[in-house]
């Protein structure tokens, strides 16, 4: 079991503006037709400047942290840029480099290299390896270095060291780390283990050709890099640090780059992400923001610790010179300067284990395994009887005259009397004098528990005559039992009205409904009904009308089923909107109703809901 604690040292509390560094790419090919050369131009080892589209004989300068112009190599960006952030990653905290900049600038170039000269990726985790190496044993610390691999291709993530995973998920934990399930991780003992996997699994990586960039990336690329290190001693501090090594795709111009079909909408989810996450940029530097868009993209998602978050950044913001490129140049700048205005705020995660409490098991749950329900089960009963004869004196004797209890108290009284330290005579008095203290209390409780012991006796010998004299109690509830059967009987009585005329036939039948439901209700649980006769108690209300008004009755809801409207039919009982509806749907195709009980054909009408529909209607017009 681990527990999150806070590290109390200096570091943990600062904070880390995101550094940028603008790579300028060679020229490429030919001047350009006008000979105009290139449109950027680096001043020294942190400005440059640009031509202003707007007046072409003014430029524009920008101050970075560092300025890397045609000549510099893969290992000085590395050693200036990358390497100083390294060492955090060994303490327990966050760090990412990622290269941003147009398509055809050399973002991957930077990033990956060649086998003749290695990128950032291959310098960082070469130069992880020696950092470990390096450490001194006696330090008490082991080191355990994993990777994972993933791309963002059109807003899907996929495993790049598992090509045929689907979709991943992107998730946060409860202290706001950003994970991803199911995301391969393996672990690697060696640079040239690390080769092995980081080789092929790059090739998986989409990437396609376009009229800029013979071999433009599709996705955006991010390798993970974790280092755990665990102390060999107590307290087992465990302190882990992750290594964000991506290659963002670049921003494309359809119009140059003659994208279609698939390379278009490649493009056009490259460009709604790298949006994104200029907005993202634009709210961290507002300052005012209620809220920062990194859920609008999942590639702002995963950079999310990187801009705001916890770890020392560093974007690489590479460039390139002809003119063809000066719009996308010109605003990969503007974005590298306001980049740069990003404050981070580092912290170490650490983890401490904590050591688990020794529990007492029972002899049973050995027996049975260490682990089930029956011991648990029996454990819980043991308890509730100990705490039911725990109310009782005697129990509580019997709990402090335990031969146990006494042999501890001898055997402590034995072992602090055979101490020969004089200093310690004090305590050894004190010890004493609680030992004869608690010697008198259990006398006490001896004679109090004979005492109570007595009284208990004599209670339950008086409760046991008690309960013999109780015998003839329950012979009074007979008179209950023939109340009940006169109320059966006087259920019946509403039945025998028959002769009457039909206006005080109308007064009592609304009682009778309920006489009768309340018979069907006794009856049917005791009685079946013969095949048959089923609807025979609930039809017989028909049977106690006259006749020619039952007819009557009956003529006047069939001319509002035909002839009435939509608000006619809502005035009929137990008729809603919608079964209004559906009458006049069926009307209007099979024409009249030549009988009430056509109503079954209409869709909802079951013969339960008729019946209740015809009683109701029939009984409120005689009432009118």
């Amino acid at each position: 079991m681990a527990q999150r604690v806070a590290v109390q040292d200096g570091a943990s509390k600062k904070t880390a503006r995101v550094r940028v560094a603008v790579r300028l790419r060679p020229y490429m090919g030919k001047l350009d037709e006008k000979s105009e050369g290139p449109c950027v131009r680096g001043l020294d080892a942190q400005n440059l400047e640009i031509i202003n589209w707007r007046n072409a004989t003014e430029t524009v300068k920008y101050n970075f942290d560092v300025f890397h112009g045609e000549q510099t190599t893969q290992q000085d960006v590395f050693l200036s840029s990358v390497k100083p952030i390294l060492p955090h990653i060994l303490n327990g905290q966050n760090a990412s480099v990622f290269a941003y900049g147009p398509t055809g600038a050399g973002k991957t170039h930077t990033m990956m290299g060649s086998s003749d000269e290695p990128g950032v990726i291959p310098r960082a985790v070469r130069a992880i390896f020696n950092m470990v190496k390096a450490k001194n044993e006696a330090e008490g610390w082991d080191y355990s270095i994993g990777m994972s691999y993933l791309e963002i291709y059109n807003e899907k993530v996929l495993d790049l060291l598992s090509p045929g995973s689907q979709d991943l998920p992107i998730r946060e934990d409860k202290d706001k780390n950003i994970l991803i399930p199911g995301l391969t991780h393996t672990t690697i003992t060696s640079f040239s283990d690390f080769d092995k996997q980081f080789v092929p699994a790059s090739l998986n990586r989409t990437t396609a050709s376009t009229k800029l960039n013979q071999r433009s990336s599709r996705s955006h690329a991010i390798l993970l890099i974790k280092v755990v290190r665990t102390q060999r001693v107590l307290p087992h501090r465990q302190q882990t640090g992750k290594l964000y090594l991506i290659d963002l795709a670049g921003s494309e111009d359809n119009r140059r780059t003659g994208n279609q079909g698939i390379r278009l909408k490649e493009s056009g989810a490259i460009n709604l992400s790298l949006f994104t996450l200029s907005k993202v940029v634009d709210s961290l530097n507002s300052g005012t923001a209620v809220r920062v868009p990194y859920r609008d993209s999942k590639l702002t998602r995963l950079l999310q610790d990187s801009l705001g978050g916890s770890a020392h950044s560093v974007m690489i913001t590479n460039i390139a010179p002809e003119y063809k490129y000066y719009f996308d140049t010109f605003s990969a700048l503007n974005f590298a300067s306001k980049s740069k205005l990003i404050v981070n705020k580092p912290f170490t995660c650490e983890t401490v284990a904590v050591p688990a409490l020794p529990v007492k098991r029972a002899r049973e749950d050995h027996e049975a395994g260490g682990s089930g329900t029956e011991p648990q089960k029996k454990r819980q009963k043991d308890e509730r009887k100990s705490e039911q004869e725990g109310s009782s004196p005697s129990s509580h004797f019997n709990s402090l005259s335990q031969p146990s209890v006494m042999d501890r108290l001898v055997a402590l009284e034995k072992l602090m009397m055979k101490r020969q330290d004089k200093d310690g005579l004090s305590v050894l008095k004190d010890v004493a004098q609680e030992i004869q203290v608690l010697k008198d209390r259990q006398r006490e409780f001896e004679s109090k528990a004979m005492l109570f012991s007595r009284l208990a006796g004599e209670k339950s010998s008086a409760k046991q005559d008690a309960a013999f004299k109780n015998t003839t109690a329950p012979l009074q509830r007979r008179q209950a039992t023939a109340t009940k059967v006169n109320k059966q009987q006087a259920v019946v009585q509403p039945l025998q009205v028959s002769q009457l005329h039909p206006l005080q036939q109308l007064a009592v039948i609304k009682k009778q409904s309920v006489c009768v439901k309340k018979k069907e209700r006794k009856l049917s649980d005791q009685v079946e009904p013969p095949d048959g006769k089923e609807n025979v108690v609930e039809n017989c209300w028909e049977s106690q009308l006259d006749t020619s008004m039952l007819e009557n009755s009956t003529q006047k809801i069939l001319h509002v089923l035909n002839n009435g409207s939509l608000k006619e039919l809502k005035g009929l009982q137990q008729i809603g909107d919608k079964k209004a509806k559906l009458i006049l749907g069926w009307r209007e195709i099979h024409g009249h109703f030549t009988r009430l009980e056509d109503l079954l054909k209409v869709e909802g009408m079951t013969e339960k809901r008729f019946s209740s529909f015809k009683k109701a209607n029939i009984l409120s017009s005689m009432g009118k």
